[in-house]
């Protein structure tokens, strides 16, 4: 026998790990029957991919010429040659499940995008593009959060922002409520630990205790988390053959997946990919670069098959701090960089096309000699995200000094 005592120390144990009041975790029920709404998932690249080897300028000689051992070939017949996109730009050949995305014009890709601040160091790069105040270390949070605060409204939920992760990542931290959830089945009371007849038996005492002071609150509350405890991932089977890969950057994303079938008022999800900083051995077309492709490749394209419909309603936008450097190094590997490329996935994208102008990878084209020169601040598309498909039309608090450009025309 459990007493009370215990039942009402570990309740409360458990809600307060939530990080919010009990009155904002009822907004959940309100929220799951809330017609749709639009998603956006960031997907941050940890450790600066390399660009250049990720989408392709097989039409530039001078990529060619600086890669002597690690150039991806230029389109042909072989499985290990660039998948030709538009004549001029390829993608690496291990990226083949997001071809059908591009061909579908729900994939668009921005070339020589990045920060146009100097810094050569992840952590400071990672803050900076998190906070989206290049240069600036003493941001107190992150865009993301910036932009939860600036739309806040009635019927927002604890899982209107969810972070697939350990820890809160610095896009989402903020005066905003957000959510890091490693696993959605360790999410309830005591992360999933107790037992039905635990959670059976605390509900009644809670409901009790608490009736003279939050009446249906409390069981509203329960009802949510029963609800996320039920989303078991070895239990979920995605739709439409969907494969996401083992590891834990597919198990993220098959979670989001979930978080968006359960209508449970998710706007912001957030995953991350790691182990993209290779200095010595990165490979071509097989190596360490094309695993971690791989991997990131298999797990976007199987979000978006897992996704069907919901898919025109949702937004993947993927980032990473700086690029690599445009040749290769004594070691067959690619030191810090500065330009880079990101991805933007969905059903209103305008797709099928680079957006950007290209620099061009000549040396005295080369930021500092060395490497690809930013011409799309990484800030542009992300407002033009926020605005156009998260319809924040003053994104002035989310951007500080930002000015805003001409829109690139990502969206339908």
């Amino acid at each position: 026998m459990i007493s009370r005592r215990i039942f009402l120390k570990d309740g409360a144990l458990a809600l307060v790990s939530l990080g919010f009041a009990p009155t904002f975790l009822a907004r959940t029920v309100e929220g799951i029957a809330a017609s749709r709404q639009k998603v956006l998932i960031a997907i941050f690249q940890r450790g600066a991919v390399d660009g250049l080897n990720m989408i392709v300028p097989f039409g530039d000689r001078d990529y060619y010429a600086a890669r002597p051992s690690i150039a991806i070939a230029r389109p042909g017949s072989s499985d290990d040659t660039a998948i030709d996109l538009d004549g001029f730009f390829g993608l690496h050949p291990r990226m083949r499940p997001l071809k059908p995305l591009w061909d579908a014009g729900h994939l668009a890709i921005v070339h020589a995008s990045g920060s146009h601040d100097e810094t050569r160091s992840h952590f400071d790069a990672q803050d900076y593009m998190e906070s989206g105040t290049p240069g600036i270390k003493s941001t107190p949070d992150g865009w993301m959060n910036r932009y939860l605060h600036a739309r806040e409204h009635q019927k927002g939920t604890p899982f209107r922002a969810v972070a697939l992760a350990q820890q809160l990542p610095r896009s989402l931290q903020g005066t905003a409520p957000a959510l890091a959830i490693g696993q959605i089945a360790q999410f309830g009371i005591r992360a999933g630990q107790a037992t039905d007849g635990v959670q059976s038996s605390f509900e009644a005492e809670y409901a009790a205790a608490a009736e003279g002071v939050l009446h249906s609150t409390g069981r509203e509350a329960f009802e949510a988390i029963r609800m996320l405890r039920q989303a078991d991932p070895s239990q979920y089977t995605a739709a439409n053959g969907a494969e996401y890969p083992r590891s834990p950057f597919g198990d993220a994303l098959r979670q989001i997946a979930q978080l968006i079938k359960a209508d449970v008022g998710l706007e912001v999800a957030f995953a991350e990919s790691g182990n993209w900083d290779h200095h010595a051995n990165e490979g071509a077309a097989v190596g360490i670069l094309a695993n971690r492709l791989d991997d990131l490749s298999r797990g976007i394209g199987a979000l978006v098959r897992d996704l069907g419909d919901r898919m025109q309603d949702v937004v993947v936008l993927t980032m990473s701090e700086f690029g690599r450097a445009v040749a290769e190094n004594g070691s067959r590997g690619t030191d810090h960089g500065h330009g880079n490329a990101m991805m933007v996935i969905g059903g209103a994208v305008r797709g099928g096309k680079v957006y950007g102008r290209w620099p061009g990878l000549a040396r005295e084209q080369r930021h500092d000699g060395r490497d690809l020169a930013i011409t799309t601040d990484f800030r542009a598309v992300f407002n033009e995200t926020v605005r156009t498909h998260l319809a924040l039309r003053d994104t002035s608090h989310v951007f500080p000094g930002f000015k805003s450009s001409p829109p690139l025309g990502l969206f339908a």
